[in-house]
Parts: structure tokens; sequence; C-alpha cells
């Protein structure tokens, strides 16, 4: 019996049972993503205008990326605090909705019906930022894998959602957002206690890798199994039953990672006191003395290098800093050189957020992140309207579709920017460019709508936005440290509504009316145009448009500022090129 008790409190206190937990809670931080299933309900039902509409889908970006005060909180409240701050708000806010959707509260103002989707939506930042946080201080030295498994089932979870709604087969649309009030509560406040650090910097073992293998095994395998799910829902009118079937299914698949920690703490022999003291003396977090060492040579190596470096092959360039460390290391320990270390953190230190925006890769980063995330979310929030214009009649599979997409490319993200990195020292943001061309060719295949766009745009544009969310925390974490990483990812996904306040809010509603105007044609009345049909601007008469023209000129905007995305995200990988040589090669 002791035995057990014992194996029993290794179990409560694994930090893969916490990971575990942390995948399930961040399945219900995709919320956002279902803003494409349940606008069309909220506008028919209220009889808004489109521009209405994206007024609406600004207030659920901003709620879903203003995590300041989640970041603060969480510094403040325990953990399980937090996250139950973030229960209510979510529960109140999409509670509300659905009561005033379903006629059985009094219709609200616009503005108010905002801040009720604000408040809806700002609950997932808390979600984000205790499962983030307490993950990535778990697993010090794995927050590529991490980060990105993560923030992918983040990204997945409009489609589980959307599949738990299928199973109810509630008779009326407005039902899928009493499940997303309800649903994800539920969820949260059974695992609230797991999520928290349990010093897993001391839980180290060889068998890291085929863990975090079998992990990915199980996410491809998840999102297989939702798009065949998916796509035969679609095509075949499935009995009540199947659905059902395929839901539990579901639900068994998210299940198996547990297999993990079960595993660990019960079947694996237990470490003896002495293998545990070098476990902590040789795994213990934060950076070493010999590593503090190494960051001041690397700013003095920095400033002594010539510009020519820089042009020289990867191999050679390595061998010639190499060099010029050892050096400054031998002038340093003669006293030749006096090395001193800065009077501010450099690339790889702990940044404060106020240090942070006073550097120029931060708000690279920034821009970065704003114009190739914030064109893939319009498009996101539009999935709706698109659909409906091009004929599609239902729009959620479009939704589910996009939001696997966005799963596996969190995932693939993290996982292939970490090979980038590790195997060949070669900067994170290489990986970014590449997601962001991946989108400019999605909205390319939106505009002009050939055969199959909506399914190979969403493809496209589903993995590229994904990529963003694994591959941009990991790259600010590596630049500027993780003692302030939820302050700065919290400042870093103000990016989203920022893109969206300009590219949904203002340009892709702007121009959707105005088409949808001109098809009506309303002639003899004040007929909008482009410039007065502004964010704030305002029409009474719900407008439809059909064509793939309601959408052309948009998507050909996104595609536009993607590959601006590209370029900044290339600036930012010759910046940072000498420093991830440097930081990564000499580990191989």
């Amino acid at each position: 019996m002791s035995r057990l008790m014992d194996n029993f409190g290794s179990f409560i206190n694994n930090r893969w049972l916490v990971f575990v937990a942390a995948m399930w809670i961040q399945s219900c931080a995709g919320l956002g993503y279902l803003f494409g299933c349940i606008s069309p309900v909220i506008k028919s039902t209220l009889n808004y205008n489109q521009r209405e509409i994206a007024k609406l889908g600004v207030a659920k970006d901003l709620g879903d990326s203003v995590g300041f005060l989640a970041g603060s909180l969480s510094e403040i409240l325990p953990f399980w605090g937090a996250l139950l701050v973030g229960v209510v708000q979510n529960f109140v806010g999409f509670g509300w909705v659905w009561l005033i959707v379903t006629g059985r509260s009094p219709v609200l103002p616009l503005w108010a019906m905002c801040i009720l989707i604000f408040v809806g939506t700002n609950g997932e930042t808390y979600f984000n930022t205790v499962a983030l946080v307490s993950c990535v201080q778990n697993f010090p030295k794995s927050r590529g894998p991490v980060v990105g498994i993560l923030k992918g089932f983040a990204g997945l979870g409009g489609a589980i959602i959307t599949q738990v709604y299928a199973m109810i087969n509630a008779p009326d649309h407005a039902s899928l957002i009493f499940v997303v009030a309800v649903g994800p509560s539920m969820v949260i406040i059974a695992l609230m206690f797991i999520i928290r650090p349990v010093q897993g910097h001391r839980q180290v073992r060889p068998s890291d890798g085929m863990s975090f293998t079998f992990i990915y095994s199980v996410c491809l395998l998840l999102a297989a199994y939702l798009m065949a799910v998916l796509l035969l829902e679609d095509l075949v009118d499935l009995d009540q039953i199947y659905v059902t079937i395929f839901t539990t299914v579901l639900f068994v698949l998210m299940v198996i990672p547990i297999v993990i920690p079960v595993s660990i703490s019960f079947f694996h022999e237990a470490r003896t006191p002495a293998q545990e003291a070098l476990l902590v003396g040789s795994a213990k977090p934060g950076p070493r003395k010999s590593d503090d060492a190494n960051e001041v040579i690397l700013s003095e190596v920095e400033e002594e290098k010539s510009k020519d470096m820089d042009l020289l092959p990867a191999s050679e360039r390595q061998k010639r800093i190499a060099h010029l460390q050892t050096q400054l290391f031998h002038a340093a320990a003669e006293g030749a050189v006096r090395i001193k270390r800065p009077s501010g953190p450099r690339r790889g230190e702990d940044f404060t957020l106020t240090q942070a925006l006073m550097k120029a890769d931060f708000w690279i980063i920034f821009f970065s992140l704003l114009l190739g995330s914030g064109s893939g979310l319009t498009v996101i929030d539009n999935l709706g309207q698109m659909s409906e214009s091009l004929g599609y009649s239902n729009p959620h599979i479009f939704v589910s579709m996009i939001s696997i997409w966005n799963f596996l490319g969190r995932v693939g993200g993290g996982y292939f920017s970490e090979i980038i990195v590790r195997q060949h020292a070669y900067p994170r943001p290489i990986a970014i460019a590449v997601a962001q061309a991946v989108m400019a060719f999605g909205h390319i295949f939106l505009a002009f709508d050939w055969p199959g766009a909506m399914y190979v745009g969403t493809l496209l544009i589903g993995l590229g936005y994904g990529a963003h969310w694994a591959i941009i925390p990991a790259t600010a974490s590596e630049l500027f440290g993780l003692k302030k990483f939820g302050a700065l990812y919290n400042f870093l996904t103000l990016a989203n509504p920022a893109g969206s306040l300009v590219f949904n809010g203002v340009i892709a509603s702007s121009l959707y009316d105005h088409e949808a105007a001109r098809q009506h044609n309303h002639a003899s009345a004040s007929v909008p145009t482009f410039f007065n049909l502004s964010l704030f601007g305002s029409n009474d008469e719900a407008l439809k448009c059909n064509g793939a023209v309601c959408f052309f000129l948009t998507s050909m905007i996104m595609s536009g500022l993607c590959v601006l995305a590209v370029v900044l995200s290339l600036i930012l990988v010759r910046r940072t090129k000498v420093v991830y040589s440097t930081l990564y090669g000499r580990r191989s």
C-alpha cells in the first residue's frame, strides 16, 4: 500500500501529467476560431450587416489577445485562481450572448454585444497563459516542442467543439454558443488544480524524446481522424448514432497521452537519492556561470567580428567565431582585455518587457506577426461569409478544417523549427518566412475561386497561420529570455487584434458591403463606397454578397501583406544569424 501511495504521489506531481492536462485545457482555448460558425446566426437573428459583424470580430480578437490582466493575475494568484477567473469570464460572456440570440434576454446595443464577446473570449488568455507558463517552467529544455503542441491543441479546439455540437445535434445553430459557454468551463474546473509548476527540471529522463515522439504521433492521428470524420459528415447524411460513436472515439484519442505519466509513475523504477542529487545538479534551471561567461563573450564577439564574416559559409563562419571566442577568453584570463557585462541584457538573456520594447528585433517580430497572423485571422473570421458567397451551404466544415490545419501548422511549426535551430544552428525565423509565403499562395487561391479553392485556401492559410503561434513564442523566448515570457508573449499577441482591426474591421468588411450594395442595385439610394464604409460607419440594412468578387480584392491585399511579412522575417533572419550560429552551433 505504501508503494502504491508513493506511485500515486509521483503521478500527481509528474510534469507529463501537467503537460497532458494543459493539452486538454488548450483544446478549450481556441474558442475564438468558432466565430466563423456563430457569426451567421448572430447576424441573422439580430439583423446585423457585415460591418457590424466585423466589429464583433474585432472585439473577439481583442478579447482573445489582450492578456495583460491574465499575465498580471497569474503572477499574483495561484494558477488555479487565474484559471477560475477565465472560466467566469467565458461563462458570463458567451452565456449572455446565447440568452440574447435565443430571445431569453433583451437585445443589447452593438457596443454592449462587443463587450460580451470581448469578456467571453478574454477568458482564453487565462487558459493560454497558465498552460504555457507552467509547462515552459516544467520543460525548460524542450520549449519548442512544448509550445508547438500546446498551441496546436488551442488551434484544434474549434474542430473539437464543433464535433461535440454535431453529437448534441441541437435543432438551432444558437446551441453552439451554449456549448461554447458551458463545455470549456466544465473542463477547466475539472483540471485547474493539476496545472502548476512541479519542479519539472528534476524529472528529466532519457525517454523524454520518445515521449515527445509519441505525443506527436497522437497529434497526427488525431488530426487525420478529425479530417476523415468531418469530410464524411459533410458528404454523407449520417445517423446520429454514428456521429456519437465518432465523437466518443475522438475523446478516446485525446485521452491516450495520459499513458505517459501513468507508465512513468507506476511502471518505471524510481530514482535513487544519489541519482536525484546528480540530476538536480545537472538540470537545475537558469543560466550557469559558464553560460553567463559565454554570453558576455558572445556580446564581445558581436562587437569584434568583421562585417565580412557574415558573408562566409556557415561552417567557416562558425570556426572563425569560435576562434575569436577563444582569443577573447585567453585575453580576459591574462588580463589583457577586461570583459565587462553590458549595462542591459543581450540577445538570449532575460529581458523585461520595457527592455524588449527598446529593441528593433522585437518590433520586427511584432509587425511580421501582425501582417502574417492578422491576414490569416481575417480569413478565419470571415469563413462563414466566404463560404456562403461561393455557394456553400455549410460553413462549419471549413471552420473545422481550418482548425485542423491550424493545429498541424502549430505542431509542425514547432517540430521543424526545432530541427532548423538544433541540427543546423540556423535562425528559427526562417520557418516563419516559409509559413508566410505559404499563406500568400492560400490567399491567391481564395481570390480567384479556382476549383476546390475553399479547401486548398483553408489548408494553406491554416497551416501558415498556425505555424506563427509555435515559432514566434519560441523565437521570442530565445532572443529575450524566459523570465518575463508571459508578459512578452501577451504583448506579441496584440498583433492579432491590431491586424484584425485594420484588415477585417476596415478593409474586408468595407469591400464586402460595397460589393453587396452594388449587386443589390441600390443606385437610387446612397450607395456606400470603400471610403465611407469605415469601421465606425452605420448602415441599418443587412447586405449579402454573392460570388468570388465579394472577397477578391481583400484576398489579394492579404496576399501582398504576407509577402511583406516574409521580407520582415528574412530581415530578422539576417540580424540573428550569428546569434543562432553561436548559441546552437557550439552545442553540436
